[in-house]
């Protein structure tokens, strides 16, 4: 297991990219995919045709999310979560992502930098 932590400058206030990140009208403008989305926490969610699947775990608006992802029967629970902080240039977005199983650390990764992160700064670029 793998852990994986990284700030991403993102080019919009930290209340827009909580929004973006969190409703599914906002997640499908910037994916271009359907989302299943709440900010309940215990709720499941499902982005990109259900390529990222897990559960919600806890919520502040416009700061934190924070998220268990799911990859099959694996013993600790990969968390992720999001950390939004206000910057000179919009919003600093700090990634931790934990217990990631090492065959899908270097994809998880690629996916963050560009499906993910890379995405959402290119939206509001």
């Amino acid at each position: 297991m793998k852990d994986y932590k990284k700030y991403y400058i993102i080019p919009a206030l930290p209340e827009e990219v909580y929004a973006a990140l969190t409703h599914p009208a906002s997640l499908h403008a910037w994916t271009g995919e359907e989302a299943e989305m709440s900010t309940e926490p215990g709720s499941e969610f499902s982005l990109w045709e259900g390529s990222i699947v897990g559960r919600n775990l806890e919520f502040e608006p416009g700061r934190k999310i924070v998220q268990q992802w799911y990859f099959g029967e694996q013993e600790e629970a990969s968390v992720v979560t999001i950390i939004l902080h206000p910057h000179k240039n919009g919003t600093s977005a700090e990634l931790r992502h934990s217990n990631i199983p090492d065959e899908d650390y270097d994809d998880i990764v690629d996916g963050w930098n560009t499906t993910y992160f890379g995405a959402l700064i290119d939206f509001y670029e």
